[in-house]
């Protein structure tokens, strides 16, 4: 995993990982969203060929960045799991089970749509809506400026945020990026398995494309 890059947030010092995924180091907490575990199976279940290892992969790049930050709480900013019990979920518990020590929070997507019982049993918190923790607000769906409750600083997922790059010949490669506002960051979908939304560089922006495991700010 290649190492991360210093980003402060009002205050906060935070860290971007190319591995799509935030760690606030004042709170010892990784921040990420739409890992959507258990799409593949979902897909498979539909009969179509999805293989399983692009599940386990996510779920090793989760593992490694918890080994490589060690944070006391993980936040998924909604779409933790893409749909309703599969086999992959089953792997999720085993996985839960060997960080048990570890606070999840969900903050709930339009995915997450399993039974109050299944998050209880798996020592998962729920929150709904717009979830406050400390300087920062996390809420599944970008919100504009004129929702904000407060001058917190907002942290959302849901759109699977990409840009796009020319090269030359009139080349156009496409990549998962972070997308920062003076008040907002959407964030990268994490999984793999997922389409994204593009997005384009405003003067008040600042976007940093996922290229080959690496972090690339974008200038215009």
């Amino acid at each position: 995993m290649n190492a991360p890059i210093p980003y402060q947030i009002l205050d906060q010092k935070c860290w971007l990982s190319a591995e799509r995924a935030i760690y606030w180091e004042n709170q010892s907490i990784l921040i990420l969203s739409d890992t959507h575990f258990g799409k593949t199976g979902h897909f498979r279940k539909n009969g179509i060929g999805v293989p399983q290892a692009v599940f386990q992969e996510d779920l090793q790049r989760m593992i490694d960045l918890l080994g490589f930050f060690k944070p006391s709480k993980l936040v998924v900013v909604g779409d933790l799991f893409h749909s309703a019990a599969n086999l992959e979920l089953d792997l999720f518990a085993k996985w839960r089970r060997d960080f048990e020590a570890m606070e999840i929070i969900l903050v709930k997507g339009n995915h997450d749509i399993l039974g109050d019982q299944w998050y209880h049993t798996h020592q998962i918190s729920v929150q709904k809506g717009l979830y406050q923790l400390g300087p920062f607000q996390f809420v599944h769906v970008p919100i504009s400026k004129t929702e904000m409750y407060n001058e917190s600083f907002i942290f959302s997922g849901h759109l699977h945020p990409g840009v796009s790059l020319s090269g030359i010949g009139k080349q156009n490669l496409h990549f998962p990026c972070f997308y920062f506002s003076k008040t907002t960051c959407i964030l990268p979908a994490f999984s793999k398995f997922s389409g994204t939304a593009t997005v384009k560089k405003k003067k008040d922006n600042t976007i940093f494309a996922i290229v080959n495991h690496q972090l690339i700010e974008i200038a215009k």
